[in-house]
């Protein structure tokens, strides 16, 4: 039997790696392999190849010292290094400051905190999915050192937080102030350190069309941050390990691409083919839209089909040969519903049947074609074997959860 066509709608989980970022890459295996951190000039010469892609990252972000760029594996590590690093250098006393609808990459590192002694605050979301300012600012007037860490962009609703104020509350409250950028980098144009004055921003290269394997911290000069790996000297000492130069110089590729992605009106393009998108499966009866749909990414949409499984839909979809996800890809093993949608306090009956489309530059009008085609008949499909697609009220709306 012939394998359908890929229609691929799950970019916020990973993209696609662009042609130039692998052409880019190709001669870092073959022919200028040598170590970066060597004192020859066949090492040397890599070396000036990695500062440039330094530069053409920090050009993205609005660095103003390309120095700035620390150079990692992943955005999971940047999250880690900028969370323990600053904790490590503010000292016992550091109060933590996240959100409820952060990734894992954060959540997880500000649990372990708490487990070790540490106050944390887990700022709450309204219904939208956008921050709540109040109990925001009320955090920040916890008296002593403070580390805020908060998403520029929800990897599952697209949802945006207002960064520039934050970070401007939290440096006149003193604190030190993260976010992690990772869905929104190359996405967002507001992304400038040169503008926004936060301390550190992590981000992840398999997110805009660069290899797995290759992230970014930076770190704003004079920002109090102690390295989270150990070892060598690389990365002035701020991230020991061989660089992994053709990873370095995909991902800068991968953000030479976006800055021209940024001017060229492609993202306008790619939210008119979401709003298609939307429109058509909210053709669907109960389809309900989550999170603000206007603070969002242009990229990303999250809606809910009630009554039924996520994971079944997705099933379904597959066998049409079309790839979305029901919510992070760090986390789409577990059964448990969205941490995302409870912090927004999603209806219990639409709690597990969430999915997320995620487009990109690649994503065509026959890709949303397809999902417009296959999704009604599989809800119908759906609803007609869920005894609460019948009408049936779950007993405990609370097991539901």
């Amino acid at each position: 039997m012939e394998k359908p066509a890929l229609h691929y709608l799950d970019n916020n989980a990973t993209t696609m790696p662009a042609p130039e970022v692998v052409e880019a890459m190709m001669p870092f295996f073959t022919e200028r392999w040598g170590n970066a951190s060597s004192m020859y000039e066949f090492g040397g010469r890599v070396h000036r190849d990695m500062e440039a892609a330094r530069a053409k990252v920090g050009s993205l972000l609005g660095a103003g010292d390309p120095s700035e760029v620390v150079f990692t594996s992943c955005g999971s590590e940047s999250d880690n290094h900028a969370i323990f690093g600053t904790v490590q250098a503010l000292g016992p006393e550091t109060t933590v400051i996240t959100s409820k609808v952060e990734h894992p990459a954060v959540l997880q590192p500000c649990r372990a905190l708490e487990e070790r002694g540490h106050r944390v605050v887990f700022v709450g979301v309204h219904r939208d999915g956008t921050l709540d300012m109040d109990a925001y600012r009320g955090a920040l007037s916890i008296p002593g050192p403070k580390l805020v860490t908060l998403m520029w962009a929800n990897n599952e609703t697209g949802v945006l937080f207002p960064i520039r104020e934050c970070a401007e509350l939290a440096k006149a409250a003193g604190a030190v102030f993260h976010t992690d950028a990772t869905q929104a980098v190359g996405k967002v144009a507001e992304i400038d350190a040169s503008a926004v004055p936060f301390d550190m921003l992590s981000f992840s290269g398999h997110k805009i069309h660069a290899p797995k394997g290759i992230g970014a911290l930076y770190i704003r000069r004079g920002t109090p941050v102690r390295p989270f790996l150990l070892g060598g000297h690389q990365e002035k000492s701020r991230r020991a390990g061989t660089e992994n130069v053709p990873y370095i110089v995909g991902l800068g590729k991968a953000c030479e691409l976006a800055a021209a992605e940024l001017r060229d009106g492609t993202l306008g393009r790619v939210a008119a083919l979401r709003d298609r998108l939307q429109e058509g499966l909210l053709a669907i009866p109960e389809t309900v839209v989550n999170g603000n749909r206007e603070l969002r990414l242009p990229n990303t949409l999250n809606v809910s089909f009630p009554y039924i499984e996520g994971e079944a839909m997705l099933f379904h979809l597959g066998d049409a040969g079309i790839c979305a996800s029901s919510g992070s890809a760090c986390t789409s093993g577990s059964l448990e519903p969205s941490h995302v949608l409870r912090a927004m306090d999603a209806p219990f009956t639409a709690l597990h049947g969430s999915l997320r489309f995620s487009l990109s530059r690649y994503t065509t009008d026959e890709d949303v074609d397809a999902v417009l085609e296959a999704m009604p008949g599989i809800v119908r499909t759906l609803r007609e074997l869920s005894p609460f697609g019948r009408g049936e009220e779950p007993d405990d709306p609370g097991a539901a959860r």
